[in-house]
């Protein structure tokens, strides 16, 4: 059984990436998809890297794909336009040739990435790319939302028998359990889910985050969250409610020509991100009640003690009217009133003077 929750009891395998355990036993893995965010420059892409590394993610995610492998030539031909914020912009088939990186671009890019100690791995869109990617020696493949039906693609990434992450937008609970189940009689390592909206930028009302416990209790897999909304808020949102894995765009400048940039987070972002989700991951504990260790340390000078509320001579017997409670908590405690009333003074006291058990008899 793989699982993802924060839930206690019971064993939890984990999920290994590149020898990261990923799990709720481990801080959240948080992946920096570089996409096509490169912008066909290695120059930019190595920058990416580098400032990806810098802010903390675990990982850096590309996209492979090519001219010939993601769009057909009759859409290419219907001159459909990416469409830049004044209404202009390159073709698709100007954009997709820009943005691909080639055989030599990957090696390029995954030595880089060894280099700076930074884990890569990359979503396949091709039995091609797969077998680039294997050639690589890649720790892990990535499923796009958009190939969550796309069968033949999973049964051959499975019988890489790779780790597999698997993003859900667009698609139907059966459609998951329907992919999932591919790769799992593929031969596929663990697989986990992403929740994910393809929606860019995707409006907080529409992201659903409840849909990660969804995710764990229909198939009982680890769980994260690709999000494509603006910010860092709702990726933290995520985390606090359990995902494992966090994926979110990134780019060195959100105003730079591009696909995604404008809805990717700066180095700023992903480091406050980074940051973050282990603070959270550190905060969530457990669903048992405990008290820590500092915390009883402050019951001394936070909770209250008794005292006289006036002047008292020995041998009178004390009454609830006879006696206050106040700080600190270092002496006979409010919740124990009831084994002092009637109980006589064995010496005076003044009003406000502090009342031990060694003061009655």
């Amino acid at each position: 059984v793989v699982r993802c929750s924060s839930r206690p009891g019971g064993h939890v395998e984990q999920f290994v990436i590149d020898g990261r355990s990923i799990g709720p036993a481990s801080p959240p893995y948080i992946i920096a998809e570089i996409g096509a965010n490169h912008n066909g420059d290695l120059g930019l892409c190595r920058e990416l890297i580098d400032a990806a590394h810098e802010a903390g993610a675990d990982a850096v995610k590309l996209q492979s794909w090519s001219s010939s492998s993601l769009v057909s030539q009759a859409e290419y031909g219907r001159n459909t336009r990416y469409v830049a914020g004044n209404g202009g912009g390159p073709t698709l088939r100007e954009a997709v040739e820009r943005y691909q990186l080639t055989p030599d671009a990957h090696v390029a890019i995954v030595d880089y990435c060894r280099g700076r100690g930074i884990t890569c791995f990359s979503s396949c869109f091709s039995r091609e790319e797969v077998e680039l990617l294997m050639s690589l020696d890649v720790p892990a493949f990535k499923i796009a939302s958009m190939d969550v039906n796309h069968l033949p693609l999973l049964e051959v990434v499975a019988r890489t028998g790779r780790p597999v992450l698997l993003s859900t937008g667009m698609a139907t609970l059966g459609e998951v359990e329907r992919a999932l189940s591919a790769l799992r009689v593929g031969g596929a390592g663990q697989v986990a889910l992403l929740h994910c909206v393809s929606l860019y930028p995707t409006p907080p009302a529409l992201v659903n985050l409840r849909q990660l416990h969804t995710w764990s209790t229909a198939f009982d897999v680890p769980v994260g969250f690709s999000d494509h909304s603006l910010g860092t808020a709702i990726a933290l949102g995520a985390v606090a409610l359990g995902a494992c894995i966090i994926e979110k765009h990134f780019t060195l400048d959100t105003k730079l020509e591009g696909w995604d940039h404008a809805i990717s987070a700066d180095p700023a972002q992903l480091r406050a991100l980074v940051d973050g989700a282990r603070d959270l991951h550190a905060a969530l504990g457990t669903t048992a009640r405990t008290v820590p260790v500092e915390e009883m340390e402050k019951r001394t000078s936070f909770r209250r003690r008794m005292v006289a509320r006036r002047s008292m001579r020995q041998g009178e017997r004390i009454s609830a009217g006879d006696v206050d409670f106040k700080r600190p908590g270092t002496g006979i405690q409010p919740d124990e009133l009831r084994y002092v009333l009637q109980r006589p003074l064995v010496r005076d006291v003044e009003a406000e003077e502090e009342l031990d058990w060694a003061d009655l008899g």
